[in-house]
């Protein structure tokens, strides 16, 4: 029982490591990893070659499968060329299978001490995700070790013989037990250098091996499909088609596992290296022989899984994919463009506040009040997913986007609840008792509508973009529509004072009317805050007057 349970801790050591690697590489290069493969995917070749490199390095084609199908979500990339990068991330997650077969266990010590004086001196820098990177590597090359030690003994026990004897004269029971491995284990490169390392120590026979080793890859297949069944289609199509790929390959291959006993077993002298290069020369034949049916393959995933139709009601894409949190950079990614359809949704509110002030449209006022259920349920799921992302996994710069949305979020909602109450003013106090504004009122009103809409505008440009030249501007419109605010104000009492009928009875309304639009402003120019801060041109009180010479 000892024995076995240190086997398990070993294998458990090892899928841990593998995690470590993955979740480190992601944390340090997760959004220039995402940038590589967006400009490298311009033909099946070189979109093969972006997920080659690419998965090699994150030790992990799951995480590139989700990566690739956020891309298809959002449009930037055809899904032929998403299953070209999945068929390169297979030989990418194989290659390492190869590098980590060679007894390397001289370097784990030197990987853990060092990663754990990096992780701890350095903790929330990229310097300490670097060395949480080479914790996991110096982990999983001490899990070899221990899985080879440990196995040994185990080797011995009758029990454990006839147990894994079982699996020697069913091949479909072997992929079965290789793809329920990778799944439960979240990684099918810990299953393929757990296999090669039992065969090299001679619990399971090579031919059983190489059936767990099929499983293994048909495992990562169904291990993207089934973390991506909450998300949309889009999403969906690429771990549909790439396990689509891995069946394809498995049919082709598994009667080609006596051949390879036959004729390639006797050039290679341990079995660690007949089991790596099973599965290398798997992943190759795969891509070699689908790479130019990717197209055909995107025909069959789109029949099983069409896309929405969009002209429906609920067809809008919701971008809050469940499993892109594996990925901080994604996750980030997805809320940034759920709060920006927020705002377009606040945007409608706010154009549709003049129609209604201008019509007197009670329907039209009914319908953008019902506007304001969506942006908070918008609000709430943008701020139910943000908390699912670990902070600890965010890079600083995605640390501080992740502030920005929520900062952004609760603005726009804020936004929401001032333009649901004026439009329950309007209709109170001008249209139910037939009143209308005075033409020097109305002209004024529309003009501060007009610049609030253009801030709102700019606001989300400086949402979007970043820049400090235009988080700058903002700022600065933010004193130019208090000025007008004023400068309104005091022409509406002069109105009064010439005893204007319709500045007599739309006063109280038009008071608070541009007072509201000033508040709404308000919110809009504190997006540019954050902003400006991070690039140090924001002083307690006001902008730095030598920063804004400087910027502008």
């Amino acid at each position: 029982m000892k024995h076995l349970l240190n086997l398990l801790a070993a294998i458990a050591l090892l899928v841990w490591g593998t995690h470590l690697v993955r979740t480190g590489i992601l944390r340090v290069f997760g959004a220039n990893l995402r940038h590589v493969l967006a400009v490298s995917i311009s033909n099946r070749l070189a979109a093969a070659v972006s997920g080659i490199g690419v998965t090699a390095l994150v030790q992990s084609s799951t995480a590139t499968s989700l990566i690739v199908s956020s891309f298809v979500g959002q449009g930037l990339v055809t899904l032929p060329l998403a299953l070209a990068v999945m068929l390169g991330a297979d030989i990418g997650t194989s290659l390492m299978a190869v590098v980590f077969s060679f007894d390397l266990s001289w370097l784990s010590p030197l990987f853990i001490f060092a990663g754990v004086v990096l992780f701890i001196s350095r903790q929330d820098t990229n310097v300490g995700r670097v060395g949480r990177v080479f914790i996991g590597l110096g982990l999983m090359l001490l899990a070899l070790r221990l899985v080879t030690a440990s196995t040994e003994v185990l080797t011995q026990a009758p029990a454990v013989k006839a147990l894994l004897a079982s699996l020697s004269s069913d091949l479909l029971l072997e992929i079965t037990a290789g793809a329920f491995l990778a799944v439960v284990s979240y990684s099918s490169l810990a299953i393929v250098l757990l296999t090669a390392t039992l065969a090299a120590s001679g619990v399971i026979p090579l031919d059983v091996a190489l059936g767990l080793v099929l499983g293994a890859n048909l495992g990562s297949g169904l291990l993207a499909v089934l973390t991506t069944l909450r998300s949309p289609v889009q999403v969906r199509q690429v771990p549909l088609g790439n396990l689509m790929f891995k069946l394809l390959g498995i049919v082709i291959a598994a009667p080609l596992i006596g051949l390879w006993l036959r004729h390639v077993r006797p050039y290679l002298d341990e079995p660690t290296t007949v089991v790596v290069l099973f599965h290398l020369a798997f992943n190759l034949l795969v891509g070699a022989v689908f790479i130019g049916w990717t197209q055909v393959i995107a025909r069959w995933v789109e029949k099983l899984l069409p896309k929405p139709d969009k002209s429906k009601a609920g067809g809008r894409p919701h971008h809050l994919d469940p499993s892109a949190l594996a990925t901080p950079s994604l996750a980030i990614s997805c809320a940034a463009r759920e709060a920006l359809h927020q705002a377009d949704v606040v945007e409608s509110m706010l154009l549709g506040v003049l129609q209604v002030i201008r019509n007197n449209d009670l329907r039209l006022a009914e319908d953008l009040r019902k506007m304001d259920d969506i942006v908070d349920e918008l609000y709430s799921s943008i701020k139910y997913y943000l908390t699912k992302i670990s902070r600890e996994a965010l890079a600083e710069e995605e640390s501080r986007r992740w502030t920005d949305i929520i900062s952004f979020t609760i603005n726009m909602e804020q936004i929401g609840d001032i333009i649901e109450r004026v439009l329950i003013d309007i209709e109170d106090k001008k249209i139910k008792p037939g009143r209308n504004f005075s033409e020097a009122g109305m002209a004024e009103i529309v003009e501060l509508h007009e610049r609030l809409v253009d801030n709102l505008r700019l606001g989300m440009s400086v949402f979007l973009n970043g820049t400090v030249r235009d988080a700058q501007k903002l700022l600065e419109e933010k004193a130019r529509f208090r000025d007008l605010e004023r400068a309104y104000a005091t022409t509406h009492l002069g109105r009064l004072s010439a005893n204007t009928v319709q500045s007599l009875e739309t006063s109280s309304l038009h008071i608070d009317l541009i007072s509201e639009l000033k508040r709404i402003n308000s919110h809009i120019c504190s997006i540019a805050y954050p902003i400006l801060d991070s690039a140090g041109a924001l002083a307690p009180n006001r902008l730095r007057a030598s920063a804004l010479t400087d910027q502008s």
